[in-house]
């Protein structure tokens, strides 16, 4: 199977480019117009490769590039920019860069270095589990169900289950307000910082069954769960 990919992008015309470049080599490619629409995209499916434009609107690349390491230390990370100084190629090789493909470039050769870092990589979306133990319970993210045993106890709403896939993924790490803020809401905004505390309450009243279980609030910083 072709590898899914995503390609951050706010210049249409060469995102159309390269994804209909991409789509003839036989990738799934889904495009994004700007760095927080891209890190919610990135939340939202498996990505095996991302190709993150530097100069991007709403958050850069290089922030995005962060943002998706919190997140991931194996998907690779390719650049695009106008830019090729040295500076900026340390500062996206520090990011998380795996490559950097300075424009304007030949399709060919994109194509050539997007197939050898696949290659070398290998597909990594297969890990990405959509199931999770948690003491007790059993949480299907993709299925949005919490269970005990063959019961199932409650099913959740897609913001309540990316929320709690987040912090199953990154089990025993704090993972901060900002970050999951723009994986669910696409906005770190003050009123939605509100509603994903009103979510996180919602989340510890479906998990009481375990006392082992506890989602905490690491004070200005984010949250963690730990089992």
């Amino acid at each position: 199977m072709k590898a899914n990919i995503l390609l951050v992008e706010d210049d249409m015309n060469l995102g159309f480019v390269i994804q209909d470049n991409l789509k003839i080599e036989g990738y799934h490619v889904h495009l994004s117009r700007d760095g927080k629409d891209g890190l919610k995209a990135y939340n939202e499916a498996k990505y095996d490769l991302c190709i993150l434009d530097v100069m991007l609107p709403k958050k850069d690349g290089f922030s995005l590039a962060e943002d998706i390491r919190k997140l991931s230390i194996e998907v690779p990370i390719v650049f695009l920019t106008a830019k090729s100084m040295t500076e900026d190629k340390i500062k996206g090789f520090k990011a998380g860069a795996d490559d950097y493909i300075t424009k304007p470039f030949s399709m060919d050769e994109f194509s050539l270095r997007i197939e050898a870092i696949l290659k070398r990589t290998g597909s990594i979306s297969a890990k990405k589990s959509n199931g999770f133990a948690l003491g007790k319970y059993f949480f299907d993210s993709s299925n949005y169900k919490l269970s005990i045993g063959e019961t199932e106890i409650k099913k959740l709403t897609k913001k309540e289950a990316d929320i709690l896939r987040i912090l199953c993924e990154q089990k025993g790490n704090v993972v901060e307000r900002d970050l999951i803020l723009n994986l669910v809401w696409g906005d770190d905004s003050y009123f939605n910082g509100r509603s994903l505390d009103v979510f996180i309450t919602k989340l510890r009243k479906y998990l009481k069954e375990d006392d082992a279980i506890n989602i905490k609030n690491v004070h200005g910083v984010g949250f963690v769960i730990d089992c």
